[in-house]
């Protein structure tokens, strides 16, 4: 299993999720089907399937042309709201894309249908990732457009449960926005130096980060915390997660 990020838009990734054995790929939020088209065809795969993480337009907007395209291949989301949609998926359901399996956790709250999408390798050759679309962000998270704190806290606790060295494929490349808001709340945190280091060097974290990492340096999942109870105003967790969002709704740095 391997992941290809293909950049769309200004700054929205959709990927392709490739089963190496078969030479057949998922495409997550593919926006610019041509784009994605050209990545499947330098990488020598074959489309069969599309996750959509949720309904907003800048990750479902090529749904129609990606069903025109490839008639046959089924469009997985998390409510009828998403175009194109062919297969219906909720919480805790499960499917396989060629030898790769999937698993669909909700995670409601930047949408009600936001769906991150767990996929591991039985062939052991990938640690195995989750797409967060807007839920999850290199060291932030999405905007609470149709939720709550505490919505959003049992989205980002359910993502922490996962094994730490699942990679994190998000939805937008906000890490330096997110890094510098980070800092300007939890300014003593190692970690965040860590991710500094890492973007002056010119990684680009989408295509690394791990849950071990975000549980590390971001501040969103880092709410018990002294640094972040005390930028907050401290209580618990779902007014300490609408407080921090709030700050960072404000912050101009």
């Amino acid at each position: 299993m391997k992941v290809v990020p293909v950049p769309v838009r200004d700054d929205n990734y959709a990927y392709l999720l490739i089963d190496d054995a078969s030479n057949q790929a998922a495409a997550v939020d593919p926006y610019d089907v041509r784009k994605v088209q050209q990545a499947a065809e330098k990488a020598g795969v074959q489309i069969i399937a599309a996750l959509t993480t949720h309904h907003h337009f800048d990750h479902s907007g090529g749904n129609k042309d990606f069903a025109a395209a490839y008639p046959d291949a089924p469009i997985y989301g998390g409510s009828e709201k998403i175009p194109a949609l062919s297969k219906l998926v909720k919480d805790k359901d499960e499917f396989k894309v060629a030898s790769i399996n999937v698993r669909c956790l909700a995670t409601p709250c930047h949408t009600q249908d936001s769906i991150c999408y767990h996929v591991t390798d039985a062939a052991g050759t990938h640690p195995g990732g989750v797409f967060t679309g807007d839920t999850l962000f290199v060291a932030g998270c999405g905007r609470f457009f149709e939720g709550t704190g505490a919505e959003m806290h049992a989205a980002l606790a359910k993502l922490g449960a996962l094994p730490a060295a699942t990679v994190v494929y998000d939805g937008h490349e906000y890490t330096r926005g997110n890094l510098a808001f980070a800092k300007s709340v939890d300014p003593e945190n190692p970690a965040l130096r860590r991710l500094d280091t890492l973007i002056q060097s010119g990684v680009v974290p989408s295509e690394r980060t791990t849950i071990g990492d975000e549980r590390e340096w971001n501040p969103f999942m880092r709410l018990d915390t002294p640094a972040i109870q005390q930028a907050t105003g401290g209580g618990e967790a779902a007014h300490v997660m609408d407080a921090l969002r709030t700050l960072k709704n404000n912050f101009k740095g």
